[in-house]
């Protein structure tokens, strides 16, 4: 029998290169040549072994036939190993997903297909009058970039969506613009290295993009034309329709410009007609202009450079715009939100809609705050969906309300017409039914935990439940007592210790009430909400609670969420425990089948392999702990041993995080100044410091 070896786990970083060897082998390869040929600190095509490993038409002409292999492993220059290595992250990704053999197949089909398709394109191009093809006929050229380029490509297709489409468009944006504009021989074996992996792989279809991933494409892409005509002004160009001049142009029309394109690009970001029509004028003036330029540059004595400058530029952007032309016809469809479009099927359902479908087809803990004010209403072919529009956002709250088989018809019918609404569609606090519904694409994370407690036979017995039982036995001695009843019933003093008692928390906090699904002592004036206080012997409120009502279908409540909870600065100290131990024994004799003790935000368990997402909350929490205590509210929901649903924020992917976080921020405190920011900013720093 033999003693069992136990090794350490590997740090990750190196089971990652441990999976890419041949990628590192490649990158160790060319150091190597640069150290011996001295290319890592002088520049390599200055050497005299330049010309005999260089390869290009010339090269091939006179029958080096061993140049693509030599000219592979040498760079032209110092500056450019920085860019050469960091090319080769493309490979690495392709080698990790799918091994050493395909990456090297992928780089050295496509460095090869490089650079003898582009010697045959230059040697039929120079036949014609064409003095840039002559010109680069003539040229040599070393590096590995036609693969690596082929590499990254081929990674891009293994990219989930829509992380997919929109490599793909970087990489066929950065191959057009180097190409047009400046035109080296290098710039058009990238281009055929990216056009060959994009024929074979076809991974490439943009027709299964969805309508806010073809407004993202169309809305980059004419900021990128904005971008080039910035760069053309700034900077030469010597492209394959000619040279110019830096500052070669007028500063007012690139202004003038810049306000148009601007404006078209936000009107295709937020899918208005209007900006497509527009986008569909001036790409159709441009390419018509190149159109024109290219005739008149063959016919003999016509000058063009009087009335328009050196046309290099406008041939070069027609040659683009001709592409975004093409694609803003192919995905029209995505072009047809109004400016004041609505979201839903027919009329907006009214609020007693809203509860009238509660009480029918029940929901979940948190439906009845779709009730409040501030939120809006679509109405699906099945059910009610209840949202708020902030920040170009539409924020689902909870689940889509209505029958259980329709739900799931909702949640696809509210993300379709929020698109095509221009919105940005998100789902807050939603349940694993809805994280089920939306498409297998979306990203989710988790924002709380619902705290729920069984009722039927619940019972404080054992030392489980002691300090539950030791407050409600102190309040026994003390004389404080329970009292369910609602806020509308009670007097007018008794409402107005409850009033004054909320206002001293909200002014401890520095910012005020948070809504959305934090209600007020507004929202418990509904009559069907109910409120728990603890009255001491001289009538003083020593707490209260709210508790919302959860239904079950046919109209029975089956159970009750916990919304405020406040105590008074100085009074009975275990209020909390007594008040919700209190409670659970009333709703348990009453029949109800749970009580929801709501989710505590950024109080998550994460498990141990959760990774950034885990670490983010964890930073969060610690950050906001002085201003609303969400882990001390967490810790002291456990005293009542609960069991725990996750409720997770869905979304479309990480592009959408900054809208949606401002469109959270706005919901939660609608009415935050920046002064009440900036002072809780100033408490979060007191606590880092803490």
């Amino acid at each position: 029998m033999t003693d069992a070896v136990e090794t350490e786990p590997r740090h990750p970083v190196l089971n990652v290169f441990g999976r890419i060897p041949a990628t590192l082998t490649m990158i160790a390869v060319i150091l190597a040549v640069g150290v011996v040929f001295a290319g890592l600190w002088s520049p390599f095509e200055d050497n005299p072994l330049y010309e005999p490993v260089a390869y290009g038409l010339p090269a091939l002409l006179e029958g080096r036939w061993w140049t693509p292999i030599t000219g592979t492993f040498f760079v032209n220059h110092p500056l450019v190993y920085v860019f050469t290595i960091g090319s080769f992250v493309g490979m690495g990704y392709l080698e990790f997903r799918r091994g050493s053999r395909v990456a090297l197949a992928y780089f050295g089909v496509g460095q090869l297909f490089a650079i003898f398709a582009g010697a045959l394109l230059l040697w039929l191009f120079a036949l014609l009058p064409w003095p840039w093809a002559q010109q680069e006929a003539l040229a040599l050229d070393v590096g590995p970039s036609g693969g690596t380029m082929a590499c990254l490509a081929a990674a891009a297709g293994l990219l989930n969506a829509p992380w997919r489409v929109r490599a793909w468009a970087i990489l066929l944006g950065f191959s057009a613009v180097t190409l047009f504009f400046w035109g080296s021989l290098s710039d058009l074996e990238h281009a055929l290295a990216i056009g060959l992996v994009l024929f074979v792989d076809r991974s490439l279809r943009f027709q299964r993009t969805t309508v806010r991933e073809q407004r993202l494409i169309a809305f980059v892409s004419v900021l990128a034309l904005l971008a080039i005509d910035v760069l053309t002004f700034l900077v030469p160009t010597d492209g394959p329709f000619g040279h110019t001049d830096a500052r070669d142009g007028s500063l007012i029309d690139l202004a003038i410009d810049a306000v148009i394109i601007l404006i078209i690009a936000n009107g295709l970001r937020r899918g208005r007609r209007w900006a497509w029509v527009l986008g569909v004028i001036l790409g159709s003036f441009n390419v018509l202009t190149g159109v024109v330029l290219v005739g008149l540059m063959f016919v003999p004595g016509a000058s063009i450079e009087s009335s328009v400058g050196d046309p290099s530029v406008a041939i070069a952007q027609s040659a683009i715009w001709l592409g975004l032309l093409v694609y803003l016809i192919w995905v029209r469809g995505a072009f047809r939100a109004r400016r004041k479009a609505t979201i839903g099927v027919g009329d907006e359902p009214t609020l007693d809609e809203v509860k009238e479908m509660l009480r029918s087809h029940g929901g979940g803990t948190l439906s009845w705050m779709t009730t409040w004010g501030g939120n809006s209403y679509a109405r699906t072919s099945g059910g009610i969906v209840a949202y708020q529009k902030r920040a170009g956002v539409a924020i689902v709250l909870a689940d889509p309300l209505g029958p259980a088989a329709s739900r799931s018809d909702s949640v696809s019918e509210l993300i379709a017409m929020a698109e095509g609404a221009g919105l940005i569609p998100c789902f807050f606090s939603a349940s694993e039914a809805t994280k089920d519904a939306v498409p297998t694409t979306w990203r989710n994370i988790v924002v709380a935990d619902d705290t729920i407690v069984d009722l039927p036979g619940l019972e404080f017995t054992g030392k489980a439940w002691a300090a539950v039982r030791t407050s409600i036995n102190r309040a026994g001695r003390e004389e404080v007592t329970f009292r369910m009843t609602r806020l509308r019933d009670e007097s007018w003093g008794v409402q107005q210790q409850l009033r004054a008692i909320s206002e001293m928390w909200v002014g401890d906090k520095g910012l005020p009430e948070m809504g959305f699904t934090l209600g007020t002592l507004d929202e418990a004036m509904d009559p069907e909400v109910r409120l728990a206080i603890a009255v001491s012997t001289t009538g003083d409120v020593e707490g209260f609670l709210s508790w919302l009502p959860v239904y079950g279908e046919h109209g029975k409540v089956r159970g009750w969420t916990l919304d405020l909870m406040r105590r008074r600065d100085g009074g009975f100290g275990p209020v909390m425990e007594f008040l919700i131990g209190s409670s659970a024994k009333l709703f348990s004799e009453e029949g109800a089948e749970v009580m929801s003790l709501s989710g505590a935000p950024l109080a998550h368990d994460y498990p141990p392999d959760a990774g950034a997402i885990a670490s983010l909350s964890d930073w969060l929490a610690n950050m906001l702990e002085p201003v609303y205590g969400f882990g001390s509210l967490h810790r002291f929901k456990e005293k009542f041993h609960p069991r725990y649903e996750t409720m997770y924020l869905l979304f479309r992917d990480e592009s959408d995080l900054t809208r949606i976080g401002a469109g959270l921020t706005r919901a939660f405190l609608p009415d935050a100044t920046l002064r009440q920011f900036a002072g809780a900013g100033v408490e979060l720093v007191r606590g880092e410091r803490d």
